[in-house]
């Protein structure tokens, strides 16, 4: 069933609204905790089934929350599609990763309407800044129940961008291959994942006015380590074909980390397109 692929900037910012704010195990639980509970309830909102998938650490319980599309058909594959709702100490966490959040939400709420051949899992993922201590959780389970997954994607920090010539930088190496404006999205596999980077980028392109920048890299990202700093690399790590979906973080945004990773600095309309990208995307698969 095909579905009208409508994104409101202005749901976006509510949802924003809601999630900004420093979000950290150690010095925010309060605030962790009640957009742990708002995810839940919109993922519930749109008629998912949501699962609270618990995990310890350092003593003390945590959760990621499952929403899950579609029948479990016995044999099939599911896809994936995660973003991580904590932050580090100290910052708001706008764009790392509320930005993330906002389109994983937007995306469910859209995708829920559609009839999909594969069961898609919404995973909210927590802890992702203490090493992705939630997702690697999740990933051993799904190793271990012998799970087949056709994808994963990771939401990680997708609504900033600067049309500045010299405003993107990049690891080295890589500076003679890409543009210098920070204006486009950027879609990182390892070579396991290049089969399905090729049918996600085609579908994101489609997109009027989002311009799509693709990397591949050998093994599991070690060579360069910057491309493993998100939920995606537990995945590879299993063997898992994964993706990043990313604004390229620190690379191109100057607030990353810091206190001024505020709601302001974020681009509604970019983020829009990259939801719109990534819905279109899911449905393909």
């Amino acid at each position: 069933m095909s579905i009208e692929i409508k994104i409101d900037p202005q749901q976006l910012r509510r949802t924003l609204e809601v999630i900004v704010g420093e979000r950290s195990p150690f010095s925010s639980l309060r605030h962790l905790t009640a957009v742990e509970s708002f995810i839940e309830n919109e993922l519930g909102s749109y008629g998912l089934k949501v699962e609270s998938d618990y995990f310890s650490y350092r003593g003390k319980t945590f959760r990621n929350l499952i929403g899950r599309q579609g029948d479990d058909q016995r044999g099939g594959s599911m896809i994936v599609l995660g973003a991580h709702f904590d932050s580090v100490q100290g910052t708001p966490g706008a764009d790392d990763n509320a930005s993330g959040v906002a389109l994983l939400l937007e995306a469910a709420r859209l995708l829920a309407r559609a009839r999909l051949r594969s069961q898609v899992l919404f995973c909210a993922f927590n802890l992702e800044e203490l090493n992705m201590i939630g997702s690697s959780y999740f990933v051993k389970k799904l190793k271990s129940a012998g799970a087949k997954i056709a994808a994963m994607i990771s939401l990680e920090m997708v609504g900033y961008a600067n049309p500045r010539p010299g405003s993107q930088r990049y690891p080295l190496g890589l500076k003679a291959f890409y543009p210098d404006r920070g204006d486009f999205i950027g879609v990182i596999a390892n070579w396991n994942s290049a089969l399905l980077l090729r049918r996600f980028a085609r579908q994101m392109r489609q997109v009027r006015g989002l311009p799509v920048e693709t990397l591949s890299v050998p093994g599991n990202g070690g060579l360069i380590p910057a491309v493993r700093l998100s939920d995606h690399a537990p995945f590879w790590d299993a063997g898992y074909p994964a993706l990043m979906v990313t604004d390229t973080s620190f690379f191109r945004n100057p607030h990353y980390h810091s206190s001024t990773d505020t709601l302001e600095t974020l681009n509604l309309d970019f983020m829009g397109k990259v939801c719109e990208g990534v819905v279109r995307a899911v449905l393909a698969l």
